[in-house]
């Protein structure tokens, strides 16, 4: 049991940093794209999280369940309203003069 409570840890927290530091890397130029094509793997990550919070084989890993998928359902909405936002920047706002 102790085993499984440190390894699950241990996981969480080595994919936090990861994504942290992968995240903080990236150009401010690229950031937006990156976040418009991540919303699929985040997508993934959320239907994996059900899973893991739905199978409730611990109460730690129910928890981390449910912070994962707080976590990944809120950066595509995040992701969505920013591609959102920026494809509004290229919409022509009124009539066309002649």
């Amino acid at each position: 049991m102790k085993l499984d409570f440190l390894t699950s840890l241990y996981v969480f927290m080595l994919a936090g940093f990861i994504g942290f530091e992968v995240i903080r890397r990236v150009s401010p130029l690229l950031h937006t794209p990156l976040m418009s094509l991540t919303n699929a793997l985040d997508a993934i990550a959320v239907v994996g999280a059900i899973i893991l919070a739905g199978e409730h084989k611990t109460n730690f890993s129910a928890i981390l369940g449910t912070i994962a998928i707080v976590a990944a359902t809120s950066n595509i909405v995040g992701g969505f309203l920013i591609t959102d936002r920026m494809l509004k920047m290229f919409k022509v706002s009124g009539p066309k003069k002649s």
